[in-house]
């Protein structure tokens, strides 16, 4: 080696800083723990040098340039080598990036979380990103880095987990807990609600190594597009039952679509489609009568005694209340219409005249 080889050598080994490749790494050791004395060490304004020996924290340093010398900094005395006249220290230096780390995205499936509001299991996603940032410089060292090769460590990975694995778990409690619908959350009407209830339990996992998540952005929980679908379907078929049937709620609004079902399975299938059979469409009147009748039934209090009297329509043949029309079909009854039929005094069903015992709950007649 030529003296002016050994003279850049020199030179280079008395410079300690972050390489510029190694800028976006949250920690970077420094390759050679093996330190001339008086060497220059930089440390960037958002970062903090940590120096390590045995696996022991010696001490610390903030931003600025740094003279590497026992005189002004003590602590290098308890790192000097003897065998080298006092002339080397050894030490493991870590640089560890103390600024606010932004756009890490994350995303994934939290599961199948029950809709509160129709108690259909559906399955749902979130995505967006987040910051974090360190602050304890020697926490993250000894509790999450090590001492190995923290160059090829990527902290942003293993926080990437820890939030995913919280939302999975914040978000099915909070739905359960607050009882909101998927599809209000889905609309985004909930969103600082869940951010701050995610942020707090999240804090609970990194703390203790010396990092927190700054905030959330871009926060989005999603469905499925199938159930999303499927759930709007839902929505508006309750909404349309609640209309013309009465019926209040998703329990009865189950057995409205049952018999919504049952008339447009008659609507289309039953009467040869003559003027007045099932197939022109009174079959699904059907339907829509019966639904009425469970949400009018549904909505009656125990004990209330005897319901409306009810008829058969001669043009449709629905169980509706007594009149001049048929609130089915509409169709206007003739003098000799269907015999009105009794109703039970429990539950308030319809009861044929011969009738023993109420079809609907078996009380006796009496």
């Amino acid at each position: 080696m030529g003296v002016m080889d050994w003279f850049k050598g020199g030179v280079r080994e008395m410079m300690i800083a972050r390489p510029d490749e190694a800028k976006s790494l949250v920690v970077y050791k420094h390759p050679d723990k093996t330190i001339p004395m008086k060497s220059q060490l930089t440390v960037e304004a958002d970062e903090r040098t940590v120096f390590f020996r045995d696996g022991k924290v010696v001490s610390s340093l903030g931003p600025g340039r740094h003279t590497l010398d026992s005189a002004n900094l003590p602590f290098l005395s308890n790192l000097v080598d003897s065998f080298t006249g006092g002339n080397v220290f050894i030490a493991e230096v870590f640089f560890v990036n103390m600024r606010e780390h932004t756009g890490v995205k994350f995303g994934g499936r939290i599961g199948h979380v029950e809709d509160p509001k129709s108690g259909v299991p559906v399955e749902t996603l979130v995505h967006g990103e987040f910051s974090f940032q360190v602050t304890n410089a020697e926490q993250l060292i000894v509790g999450f880095v090590g001492m190995g090769r923290p160059e090829v460590a990527r902290v942003d990975d293993w926080m990437k987990e820890q939030v995913l694995k919280v939302i999975r778990d914040r978000i099915a409690e909070t739905l359960v807990k607050h009882k909101w619908p998927l599809l209000d959350v889905t609309s985004g009407a909930y969103t600082e609600e869940l951010e701050s209830e995610v942020l707090k339990a999240v804090d609970q996992h990194v703390t203790a190594y010396g990092l927190r998540i700054v905030r959330l952005g871009n926060f989005v929980i999603a469905i499925d597009e199938a159930d999303a679908k499927n759930l709007k379907k839902l929505y508006t078929d309750a909404a349309y039952l609640r209309t013309v049937g009465g019926v209040s709620n998703f329990q009865h609004f189950a057995a409205g679509k049952a018999m919504m079902g049952a008339g447009e399975g008659l609507a289309q299938g039953g009467g040869g489609g003559g003027e007045g059979s099932l197939a022109s469409g009174a079959g699904l009147g059907v339907g829509f009568a019966m639904a009425q009748m469970m949400g009018q039934m549904a909505a009656r209090p125990a004990g209330a005694g005897p319901a409306m009297p009810v008829m058969l329509c001669q043009a449709c043949g629905a169980s509706v209340a007594a009149g001049k029309f048929c609130s089915a079909c509409g169709k206007e009854q003739q003098a000799a219409a269907s015999p009105v039929t009794a109703a039970c005094a429990k539950c308030g069903g319809a009861l044929a005249p011969d009738a023993r015992f109420c079809a609907q709950c078996g009380t006796s007649r009496g």
